[in-house]
């Protein structure tokens, strides 16, 4: 594999990048209408359409971009097995983020 770093290692860095990503855009919608004030034209979901469509990009890239050269490098198992640990590592984020959100609710 490129840069002799286990496939493990970089299915985290992946999923960290997504897991942050994701915190970044959860805190543009928490704390939108403090920052923009209330958008009660056509401008906000059109903004909102725009940031899923630039979202999904931002994610597909930290997520398939490393599988997708090693695949066309001949090197398909590596990576399926990127794709598949990084999803592992993202619901294992998912999991403990509900896991803290009920906790920080209950306490």
């Amino acid at each position: 594999m490129d840069n002799q770093k286990p496939v493990w290692v970089k299915a985290f860095g992946q999923a960290i990048g997504v897991t942050l990503y994701c915190g970044l855009v959860g805190m543009l919608f928490w704390k939108g209408n403090v920052i923009f004030g209330k958008v009660s034209n056509y401008f906000g979901p059109v903004a909102f359409l725009l940031l899923f469509s630039v979202s999904v990009m931002i994610c597909g890239l930290l997520v398939f971009y490393q599988p997708y050269k090693l695949f066309f490098s001949g090197k398909k198992q590596q990576a399926a097995d990127l794709v598949l640990h990084t999803a592992i590592y993202l619901f294992v984020f998912f999991l403990l983020f509900l896991f803290l959100a009920i906790i920080l609710k209950v306490s």
